[in-house]
């Protein structure tokens, strides 16, 4: 049994407003506890590559006789752990040592992995890498509208892809999402609101960066099946939700984009709007990441406003039912998300399909598409990537469903190159039972 101890003498630091949380010494200490206690249970081997480069590098210095346990690793062993985490949350979920299961170790693997990378980057900079996967508003803006064919043509070029790579270090492999050659705004602005918008209230619709400049398709279903609830849609001049810079440990470019975004967001709120979010990672962001870091009453107040867009759909069905669809789906599969888990709201989508609506039976598949954000965008990871993502298409695969849905845009990209089958949100399914598909 190895000398370090399992409770720690004060709550662990989870955000830079606690002053150990850049404190080499601090995240030393923590990074060796919680190491060790993941060791002794070992339960989350099978979630990513985190866990199983963290075992075997203990059991070399057990084996070794240089350790008892988690004591001996050193900065190579910490960032080779740290580095094979894409923040899935999936770890947490299922820990039985966390804050939310009531136990005394207060372990959050997650956002000590988070804390590690900020670290690093406040010490060694951004990298190349994260900083590019860290602005998909800016790359959205520059490449959707008139710029989308040549852009589009940039993606479909293998040549062209592999000299991205080692310019960026985005992988040539991955599917990256096309350009709009109409971006959500654009629409959105012509946009003329059905007569029953605003009889039952007022919603914003946080769009994504995504859903804004690379797959329209999916605000624009929102708009339209909100509005034939009875909702008025607001847009706003939102930023991107920050968490790719999260992910990259950019801490200082993740604040500033909560706070642009609660600037514009916190009027509505205050008159009473929710922040609906199709996208489950920017949903999780503002529901989970943002008064976490930023610990001010404006971002509590967005926070607390905010909602994954099928979560409050599901609240209005358990309310007050849904309107009449005029078609089923059949049978559906469902991918859920590890950012909709990580919420702990359930598989709404799921419920309204399936209870919503008529001839529509939905089976649920709980496996990682191990993209989360942008880890499984970069090359050095791309291929154990897709490693980790054969369950859930092996799952989809063999489920031979007549319609494969999840709410999760990258998620999406992943289920079809691998496997040919058209991904859509939940979102597009429920216009096309209640015939709001566009033209």
């Amino acid at each position: 049994m190895s000398v370090i101890a399992r409770t720690p003498q004060s709550p662990p630091a989870s955000s830079p407003n606690d002053e150990r949380y850049y404190d080499p010494r601090d995240l030393e200490a923590e990074l060796r506890r919680a190491f060790q206690i993941c060791h002794e249970c070992r339960m989350c081997v099978n979630y990513c590559g985190s866990f199983p480069e963290l075992f075997a590098r203990v059991d070399r210095d057990i084996d070794g006789g240089r350790a008892e346990g988690a004591e001996a690793l050193d900065d190579t062993d910490m960032r080779v752990v740290s580095d094979q985490c894409w923040q899935c949350k999936l770890c947490y979920i299922k820990c039985p040592y966390t804050k939310d299961e009531g136990a005394t170790e207060l372990l959050d693997f997650p956002r000590l992995m988070a804390r590690e990378k900020a670290a690093r980057a406040k010490r060694d900079g951004v990298t190349v890498v994260d900083r590019v996967l860290g602005e998909p508003q800016l790359i959205g803006q520059l490449g959707s509208g008139l710029a989308a064919g040549i852009s589009n043509f940039v993606h479909e070029s293998r040549l062209l892809r592999k000299v991205q790579e080692k310019l960026t270090g985005i992988s040539a492999e991955f599917p990256l999402p096309r350009f709009a050659a109409e971006p959500f705004p654009e629409w959105f602005a012509k946009h003329e609101p059905a007569k029953s918008a605003g009889q039952r209230g007022d919603v914003v619709l946080f769009a994504t960066c995504t859903g804004n400049f690379n797959t329209p398709e999916i605000p624009r279903a929102t708009v339209r099946v909100l509005e034939h609830l009875g909702y008025r849609v607001h847009r706003v001049d939102e930023t991107c939700c920050g968490m790719p810079n999260l992910d990259g440990g950019d801490v200082a470019s993740f604040i500033a984009k909560i706070r642009a975004n609660v600037s514009v967001l916190l009027p509505l709120v205050e008159q009473g709007a929710k922040v609906l979010v199709p996208q489950p990672t920017c949903a999780y962001t503002l529901k989970r990441e943002w008064s976490e870091y930023v610990e001010e009453e404006e971002v509590r107040k967005v926070a607390a406003a905010s909602f994954d867009l099928m979560e409050f759909i599901e609240q209005r069905r358990r309310k007050e039912g849904l309107p009449a669809a005029e078609q089923g789906l059949g049978k559906v599969t469902y991918h859920a998300a590890c950012h909709l888990r990580a919420q702990k709201i359930g598989f709404p989508a799921a419920r309204v399909l399936e209870k919503g609506l008529t001839d529509t039976k939905v089976q649920i598949v709980q496996e990682c598409s191990a993209v989360d954000g942008t880890w499984g965008m970069k090359a050095d990871y791309y291929e154990k990537g897709r490693k980790y993502a054969k369950r859930l298409l092996d799952a989809v695969g063999e489920a031979e469903p007549d319609l494969v849905l999840t709410d999760c845009t990258l998620s999406a990209r992943r289920i079809e190159h691998e496997t040919g089958r058209t991904t859509i949100h939940p979102i597009q399914a429920l216009a096309k039972a209640w015939g709001l598909e566009e033209p």
